[in-house]
């Protein structure tokens, strides 16, 4: 089984103690690819670093609402230039999270839509974090004219999945979709067509089970792709390489 992690978070404090050498085995655990996300300008920075030092670590990087607040002009701009590299693949993860608000909700929607600007003058993918703000999130989508992104963690209804999808995005689900609560998630994963559909961990969160509790790595992204092979009705065989070929489709790797 050959694994594409689309959706991590290695800089995270809680891979202080072990990053590199979790990392370096993760070949050999059946990850061929990663990607890191960054959420502001230091995250950015972090995972340029982690592309730079495993060959298997690819990279997006971004302003994630919760950070938005903090995205100036000069940061922006930063960002921007970061695009440049040869490993970053993605602007992301950049979006809404009206649940939380630890930005004020107008700052959320302007950092979106001109990260939106940014990535299509760019021609590159988005990675979008969406949380209690589909509507909000669609309407600035569709001004921005973007149509190549991934809404990353998706636990939305089949209704928004089928709007994103007939906006040309792809939609991603990690181990939540292991979870008995995960209802929404657990209708939509059928319904995702095979060449739209992507799998990830978001670690260090949302342990897939049987881990739930401990902290996520990629190691145990087999168990959402296992997950997902049984909504789908295929193969866990077939299900890894479908979301594999996704995953390298989306992001521009060349095998």
């Amino acid at each position: 089984m050959k694994l594409f992690d689309t959706h991590a978070h290695y800089d995270d404090k809680r891979f202080k103690e072990d990053r590199d050498e979790l990392l370096a085995s993760m070949p050999d655990q059946g990850v061929k690819y990663i990607t890191n996300i960054g959420c502001d300008l230091e995250t950015s920075r972090n995972t340029i670093e982690l592309c730079e030092k495993f060959s298997h670590v690819y990279g997006a990087v971004g302003y994630h609402p919760h950070e938005a607040k903090d995205m100036s002009d000069e940061n922006l701009l930063a960002i921007e230039k970061m695009l440049a590299h040869e490993k970053i693949r993605a602007l992301g993860e950049i979006g809404l999270d009206y649940h939380y608000d630890f930005s004020e909700r107008d700052v959320q929607r302007e950092a979106f839509a001109r990260q939106l600007e940014v990535a299509k003058a760019h021609k590159i993918p988005v990675v979008i974090h969406e949380r209690e703000a589909t509507k909000d999130c669609l309407d600035i989508l569709r001004a921005s004219g973007v149509d190549n992104g991934v809404v990353h963690c998706f636990g939305g209804s089949k209704e928004t999945a089928r709007e994103l999808l007939n906006m040309g995005f792809h939609i991603s689900f990690t181990g939540v979709i292991t979870f008995d609560n995960a209802r929404k998630a657990l209708e939509v994963v059928p319904y995702i067509p095979a060449d739209r559909i992507m799998v990830e961990t978001d670690c260090p969160y949302l342990t897939p089970i049987p881990f739930r509790g401990k902290r996520n790595h990629s190691g145990y992204l087999r168990y959402t792709v296992e997950r997902m092979a049984q909504l789908r009705g295929i193969s866990a065989e077939e299900c890894a390489a479908l979301t594999f070929e996704n995953g390298v489709r989306f992001y521009g790797i060349h095998e």
